[in-house]
């Protein structure tokens, strides 16, 4: 008789780790758009945007995203979920459900991040903790979260795809990480790469990132790389997504069908026309405060 497993479902809708106010509306409205589930729905309280947040040892709004976490680690704990789905925000949401789960799992759990970035950063390389958070889970990136992480995970467990152009010092870490890579060209036709680099880590049990910037923005809209308030060529020097829907489901349903598929956390969503709407609706009589 198997055995039944429990899933927690995580609303993050967290936006201080990219400082930007849209990652909370992404984020409700992933969890709106999902299939219907028995899983039960739990909402990691999130403060409101502000403008005056200040820098604290590096991190913008530090002190916010400490809690947050915190609120986070308390609802899982209290579920004690054998799965986790995360509906974020920015990427640091992934850091508690990740860590919890890495702990479930006593270190039988491989991260597939992906991302067209990879996460690895430090206060001294980027003020927002988003681009830090896979360096925490790792037990690097910045001291006071990476500390939350009860159990580092081992960085031979660890691959990023969908990378794309990262800079000479991200090279670096990932060499001396020795983390591995699948580019969106290695992706192109098939998810050969990733899956024999998890059947090398001897992992039964798989926690997926899936940032949706790993998409190109040539062909979805809800990213920030296509923010219709942003200067023309706002971004043209920024790494950008080359995966098409497609191939991400596919790789992701690959890897499902040979490991235990344990944590999904979806981030950094930006409905445009959904944002467009909220503030048009926002201005009209009957309905504005």
């Amino acid at each position: 008789m198997a055995t039944a497993t429990t899933t927690l479902r995580l609303l993050f809708p967290q936006w201080q780790g990219g400082n930007h106010p849209a990652y909370s509306i992404g984020a409700r409205l992933l969890a709106w758009l999902a299939p219907e589930s028995s899983a039960p729905l739990e909402t990691v309280s999130v403060d409101s945007y502000r403008t005056d947040l200040p820098v604290q040892d590096g991190i913008f709004a530090r002190d916010a995203l400490r809690k947050q976490a915190d609120r986070a680690k308390l609802i899982l704990d209290a579920h004690s979920p054998d799965r986790v789905v995360v509906f974020g925000g920015d990427c640091l949401v992934d850091l508690m459900p990740f860590s919890y789960l890495n702990e479930r799992y006593e270190g039988d759990l491989a991260v597939l991040w992906v991302d067209t970035h990879p996460d690895i950063m430090t206060p001294n390389q980027f003020v927002n903790a988003h681009a830090m958070v896979l360096g925490n889970l790792m037990g690097r990136g910045d001291p006071e979260f990476a500390e939350m992480v009860s159990r580092p995970i081992a960085p031979s467990n660890v691959m990023l795809a969908g990378l794309n152009s990262p800079s000479d010092w991200e090279k670096e870490q990932i060499g001396e990480l020795g983390l591995a890579v699948a580019g969106p060209e290695d992706l192109a036709k098939d998810s050969r790469r990733v899956l024999e680099w998890l059947k090398g880590t001897g992992a039964r049990h798989v926690a997926i990132h899936f940032d949706l910037d790993v998409l190109d923005p040539r062909a979805f809209s809800g990213l920030l790389f296509n923010d219709p308030g942003a200067p023309e060529g706002f971004w043209d020097a920024t790494p950008q997504g080359r995966m098409s829907i497609a191939q991400v489901v596919q790789l992701i349903n690959d890897v499902a069908e040979v490991a235990d598929v344990v944590g999904l956390g979806i981030t950094e969503h930006f409905p445009w026309e959904a944002i467009a709407m909220r503030d048009m609706l926002a201005k009209l009589p009957l309905l504005k405060e």
